[in-house]
């Protein structure tokens, strides 16, 4: 039967079109007539209607290893790829422990390595040396936090690889020892853009949605094709666009990240979750969709939720910070309603920054979130305004 196309889906669909389908045998199955569908207009995708039904009929093994596989195989062969049915049939999926550390007396968790929650981590626990304070769009209060942003992006873009091939030392990285070291590395009064990784003593176009029960079980979850369509590369009757996550490899072979078969790079996509210490009772479920802007946003909102005492909407209604590129000396957009004098102020400190306002403040991430009353059990959602998605109870 198809869906309605929301406003801001509309509007990324019609950017990424014409650039990311339009060399693809299977572009014009993303399609409306040849073009991307407008806002209000009913979306068919009934190729990708079939490739579902497969799947519910054959399970995994019909997508790894059926037809499905060989489409995909055949498509990257035809872009100058590498990859064969072989290199699908070997997929296994994993479960890992999260990571976790306690900001403000919440245990915030967030996805491990490959996963950049990490970042989101480090900056809470620099963040946690300091007093911030009391105005949320102050000068102080948005230079500690990219600074925090900054030392956190630079250990992670060293520490995010795959730990089957690299021992990442969690523990250390996440201890208060670290996080007061790095954090004496922060000069109040100006930007650093040359920080470099630390070295602690050993002893990821994206969809989010989170679910929460009436007895507080939840579930965070989130899925992406990493740039818009991705690849853009479709293959023929699927329905669905290829992702292209091996952008985040390193080239560079000494790098712990380096690209290698069979290995799994560094990935932005981190669907996070928080309890209360010390009962571990659902504290709130959580994402920010928007690569290297998630852990960015976790660290904002979180801020706004358990250090500010602001409920999920107002979180997220907050005008962010964005270091754009997610490395510690990169540029930092800064959100239409942070006052101009700050975003001066800022400047003069030494950080590149940049203003941004209208469709182009999906930069700052499109987040969701559901809070749990510790008390009453009643839920309490909301739904970032910079995207389409919504809060509903039932």
């Amino acid at each position: 039967e198809g869906f309605p196309v929301a406003p801001l889906t509309a509007y990324f669909w019609a950017r990424g079109a014409g650039r990311q389908l339009g060399n693809s045998p299977g572009g014009q199955e993303l399609l409306l007539n040849g073009r991307a569908p407008r806002a209000g207009e009913i979306m068919r995708n009934l190729t990708l209607a079939n490739t579902l039904r497969v799947i519910v009929g054959g399970g995994k093994e019909a997508f790894y290893r059926g037809e499905i596989a060989e489409k995909i195989a055949a498509t990257v062969q035809r872009f100058g790829g590498v990859m064969t049915v072989d290199d699908l049939a070997a997929h296994t999926s994993t479960w890992e422990q999260p990571i976790s550390v306690v900001f403000e007396g919440v245990r915030i968790y967030e996805c491990p390595p490959n996963g950049q929650g990490l970042a989101a981590l480090i900056a809470l626990n620099i963040l946690s040396c300091f007093d911030l304070p009391d105005d949320p769009l102050s000068v102080e209060r948005l230079h500690l936090i990219i600074e925090a942003l900054r030392l956190a992006f630079a250990d992670a873009r060293w520490y995010v690889a795959d730990p089957a091939f690299f021992d990442i030392p969690l523990e250390e990285l996440l201890s208060r020892e670290y996080a007061e070291a790095r954090a004496a590395l922060i000069d109040p009064e100006r930007a650093t853009l040359d920080q470099e990784r630390g070295t602690p003593v050993a002893g990821s176009d994206t969809v989010y949605f989170s679910v929460v029960d009436g007895q507080g079980n939840a579930c965070s979850f989130i899925n992406s094709n990493y740039m818009g369509f991705g690849t853009g590369i479709v293959p023929e009757g699927t329905g669905f666009s290829l992702q292209n996550r091996g952008h985040n490899f390193s080239l560079d072979p000494a790098h712990p990240n380096a690209l290698a078969p069979r290995k799994r790079p560094y990935h932005t996509i981190i669907p996070a979750m928080a309890t209360r210490e010390p009962d571990g009772s659902l504290y709130a479920s959580f994402g920010v969709m928007g690569g290297f802007m998630q852990p960015q946003g976790h660290v904002q909102v979180m801020i706004g939720m358990v250090n500010d005492g602001l409920d999920p909407q107002a979180a997220l209604d907050r005008p962010r910070l964005c270091i754009e590129d997610g490395t510690a000396g990169g540029r930092v957009a800064l959100e239409e309603g942070i006052p101009v004098g700050v975003m001066a102020r800022l400047a003069e400190m030494g950080h590149p920054v940049r203003p941004v306002s209208g469709h182009g403040r999906a930069i700052f991430g499109r987040g969701q979130i559901i809070f749990r009353d510790p008390d009453s059990g009643v839920l309490c959602g909301g739904s970032d305004p910079r995207a389409d998605g919504c809060a509903m109870g039932f």
